[in-house]
């Protein structure tokens, strides 16, 4: 799985706890920095530049090159604006990850959810990824790679957040449209779907539910950001050089259920 003098732009790869030095890196970090160590060069997206700037620092000090590039992809003018940074910082783009993710809601449940919330949350959580899939897709060569991040809820319920839920099963069915494009010019596009992950914002969300870390694993723990990672490589790699248009899961067997 090695990605030598490839470029990547990894939309979402700061960290919610930039500057804590005892949190956990989050997913789009943890891909960054293996990204780098694999031989690839790495375009940081996040809305917070302190976030990252921490990215880039950590990508340096793993050995590797990346430029950062602030972005609200909620505002549809910077989807289109970080795709063309990344690739003039980069001199093009080889492979594209798409972890960018909120959930907002007044509380849990239909009723914790308004038009303007559902609407925030689709904004960042679907329409950047497919804004920024319809203008990286031009740039992408043959043997390029499209990761679309989005989570077990999106599988089956149980974040009580309707909009996250739906707009994560919406990344699969918007995957699966990609794939079909991308593949006439030898693009590929997979999702990944990660469970329970030890994250910054996993932390948060177990504070507000705290019966989230209660949840029956097989395998007896949440995951790590870097087991993510792994996968994520792996989709970018030529390693699956003939994997498209697949949701892999990343959950320690929770999806089994009833265990």
């Amino acid at each position: 799985m090695r990605l030598e003098n490839r470029r990547m732009l990894v939309v979402g790869g700061g960290s919610q706890a930039a500057g804590d030095p005892d949190a956990p890196p989050s997913n789009g970090q943890a891909i960054s920095i293996l990204a780098a160590q694999r031989g690839a060069s790495v375009a940081v997206v996040d809305i917070n530049p302190d976030a990252a700037a921490e990215t880039v620092a950590k990508v340096e000090e793993a050995g590797g090159r990346a430029v950062a590039i602030v972005a609200d992809v909620g505002e549809p003018e910077a989807c289109e604006r970080l795709v063309d940074e990344a690739a003039e910082g980069l001199g093009g783009l080889d492979g594209v990850v798409l972890n960018v993710g909120i959930g907002a809601a007044k509380g849990l449940g239909l009723k914790g959810t308004d038009a303007p919330l559902w609407d925030l949350v689709f904004n960042v959580n679907l329409r950047s990824h497919f804004l920024i899939a319809q203008r990286a897709m031009p740039l992408l060569e043959e043997g390029s790679s499209i990761v679309f991040m989005s989570s077990l809820a999106g599988l089956r319920a149980g974040s009580f957040l309707p909009s996250y839920d739906s707009s994560k099963a919406g990344i699969i069915a918007l995957c699966r449209h990609v794939a079909m494009e991308g593949s006439r010019k030898g693009v590929r596009a997979n999702v990944v779907a990660p469970g329970l992950i030890d994250t910054p914002l996993g932390r948060v969300a177990s504070q507000a539910r705290k019966n989230r870390d209660k949840a029956p694993i097989p395998l007896g723990r949440q995951g790590t950001p870097w087991e993510v990672a792994e996968t994520v490589l792996f989709l970018l790699s030529d390693a699956a050089s003939y994997t498209t248009a697949q949701t892999l899961v990343v959950d320690g067997g929770l999806s089994l259920g009833g265990m």
